[in-house]
């Protein structure tokens, strides 16, 4: 009986599999995925600070803890016990909303991920994933789409004219780079024939897809920062030219919680991209080998998951730590007159590569080798015809010593000096504010 329950089993698919969790072990997985999110916020804040306090010969937090690790859960609690100011102005309602708005999506994308093979828990047989849908990778770009509504409202409704300015940047931050992004994502897609997530990762199997899709990877990977609003595209917190961009006006939890959203959305990225690229919880080739493969089952693909989406997470400090923020018509040309483009052409490419290894005929190496041509000629055109662009646009705009556009002065500076006024004589309107009559030009009074 066991013996045939067994081969049952293995007919099943993950989907089939993960439709059989108790309920008891649907809630558990949710729990840890919520205190995994939680859990990563507080690790990476203090990560990120001592890293970048590294890269610029600092400290870092070296006081709450050992060794200053304890130092976001201080200020986490520091955050809870302030005073909540709301402004008179602020669309209370909205205004309550628009962090929660922000935080529920980012956990909900941690649902589809792929964290593991199958295990047992507790004598129950299972995968390290809460549910496995056959639309998966649009779950986690709808989340993406969703949780920038929390920033647009949270902007909107605080009343004040730089929240808006910030969320407007981050609404059209978002439009520009999702394009990009769902380019990258349709053509992996594409090469594993399934929007299942876990279909997705099976499908490198011989060999990850940051290889075979390497331009897919790498506009992904940019589409990422700049969807999370970080260094160098946090244009939405410019706080050179917002004050603090679209979340000034919030404090105490409600600010904990948009905090929250931004690091919960840098680590379900990070994870979506080691399930795309690179190979999900299966491990690198020289580990894989081991054993026939004895590592890539149980629990050890749980850590080779963590260990590359900590590789990601760890490339979002070393952007903030050595890049300067970008002017905003540099962030979106390069959105629009770089990514778009390139990510379209190389995704009519594999849609070819895809046809013509179909049919058969044409060997792989021959398809690499046109595919990278034709890459390298996109990318010349695309960083060709901006700069053309910038040119003729920067001879018709008058501009300073410092070569940035400027608008014309329509203040006229006098030629002469303004009249002296004697003592205990009162100046006229005319002397005081500069400018002079017909008669008072022709008489030499200027």
């Amino acid at each position: 009986m066991n013996r045939m329950n067994m081969l049952l089993a293995q007919e099943q698919t993950r989907a089939e599999v993960l439709a059989d969790d108790p309920l008891w072990l649907v809630l558990l997985k949710a729990v840890v995925l919520f205190a995994f999110g939680v859990v990563m916020t507080l690790f990476m804040i203090n990560w990120e600070r001592k890293v970048v306090g590294r890269m610029q010969h600092r400290p870092g937090p070296n006081r709450n803890g050992p060794g200053g690790w304890l130092q976001s859960l201080a200020d986490g609690l520091k955050l809870a016990f302030k005073e909540e100011v709301i402004p008179t102005s602020a669309d209370r309602k909205v205004y309550w909303m628009a962090p929660v708005i922000s935080t529920i999506p980012a956990f909900t994308a941690f649902s589809v991920i792929p964290w593991g093979p199958e295990v047992s828990i507790f004598g129950e047989r299972t995968y390290l994933q809460l549910v496995d849908l056959p639309v998966g990778a649009l779950v986690v770009l709808a989340a993406a789409a969703i949780g920038v509504y929390g920033i647009v409202l949270g902007g909107w409704a605080s009343g004040s004219p730089y929240p808006l300015l910030g969320a407007l940047r981050s609404a059209a931050q978002v439009i520009s780079y999702e394009i990009a992004m769902g380019f990258a994502i349709v053509s992996v897609v594409l090469y594993a024939q399934s929007l299942s997530t876990g279909d997705i990762v099976d499908a490198q199997r011989n060999g990850w897809f940051a290889l075979l899709l390497l331009p897919s990877f790498i506009i992904y990977v940019v589409s990422m920062v700049g969807e999370t609003n970080r260094a160098p595209f946090d244009l939405p917190e410019a706080e050179s030219e917002l004050v603090g961009g679209f979340h000034t006006e919030y404090s105490s939890l409600k600010f904990a919680l948009f905090f929250l959203a931004e690091y919960v959305n840098m680590v379900v990225v990070s994870a979506f991209a080691t399930t795309l690229f690179l190979g999900g919880y299966m491990a690198p080739w020289p580990l894989s080998a081991i054993g026939d493969g004895v590592l890539n089952t149980g629990w050890w693909p749980l850590i080779w998951f963590i260990a590359k989406m900590l590789l990601f997470l760890f490339v979002y400090i070393w952007l903030r730590g050595t890049l300067p923020r970008l002017r905003y018509d540099q962030f979106m040309r390069l959105g629009w007159k770089v990514l778009v483009p390139i990510s379209l052409g190389w995704f009519v490419i594999v849609a070819g590569i895809r046809a013509i290894r179909t049919d058969g005929g044409v060997s792989t190496t021959q398809i690499l080798i046109v595919g990278a041509v034709a890459i390298v000629i996109i990318v010349l055109l695309s960083l060709l015809i901006p700069e053309k662009q910038v040119a003729e646009d920067a001879n018709k705009i008058p501009v300073t010593g410092s070569g940035y556009p400027v608008p014309p002065m329509d203040l006229q500076v006098p030629t002469k000096p303004r009249r002296k006024v004697s003592a205990g004589k009162s100046a006229t309107r005319s002397e005081l504010t500069g400018s002079t009559t017909g008669k008072e030009a022709d008489d030499g009074n200027v």
